[in-house]
């Protein structure tokens, strides 16, 4: 599949069917998240994977819509900032850049494994941290929520114009 094949073919996936998701498949995603390039390769990542009932619902207390609840598997994207390079002009540190492609490297892996994805950034960190258990140098940048779509959309989502996005000088 060439490449602008399976970013079209991603799209944020909001009806998952019941359906588990094969082990090779979380381990395919996970291998494609672990490849992901980062600020001079440090891999400040770490995923946590949801799939039993008790964490579950734990992860479903951190984000309360009913079509997330649907997701048999979420992988929470989490940042290690002790991990992280930091740029020495600004101290910008890169932790969540790193885990943000780390993410959707996750997305693109899943919608290649014939699964959905959604990014969710709008959920209670703190609570997650805690109820996970985080360390504090580990946070959450993302959930995402992994399994079966049940309903294709009807249309993807409109993008802006080349010409509104890019700058050719």
């Amino acid at each position: 599949m060439k490449f602008l094949e399976l970013v079209n073919k991603r799209y944020s996936a909001r009806s998952y069917k019941a359906d588990k998701v094969e082990k090779e498949k979380i381990d395919y995603i996970l291998e494609c998240a672990r490849r992901a390039p980062s600020a001079v390769n440090f891999q400040p990542w770490h995923f946590l994977i949801i799939r039993n009932e008790e964490n579950r619902n734990k992860i479903q207390q951190c984000y309360a819509r009913e079509w997330f609840k649907t997701a048999p598997v979420y992988i929470v994207v989490c940042a290690d900032k002790s991990a992280a390079w930091t740029r020495q002009s600004d101290g910008k540190s890169h932790a969540d850049i790193d885990a943000a492609i780390a993410a959707e490297h996750i997305c693109l892996a899943a919608a290649d494994a014939g699964l959905g994805s959604c990014w969710v950034c709008n959920f209670d960190t703190v609570k997650l941290a805690h109820d996970f258990q985080l360390p504090a140098e580990i946070y959450p940048v993302a959930i995402i929520p992994i399994g079966y779509v049940d309903e294709q959309p009807q249309t993807h989502s409109s993008r802006k114009a080349i010409e509104e996005i890019a700058t050719f000088l």
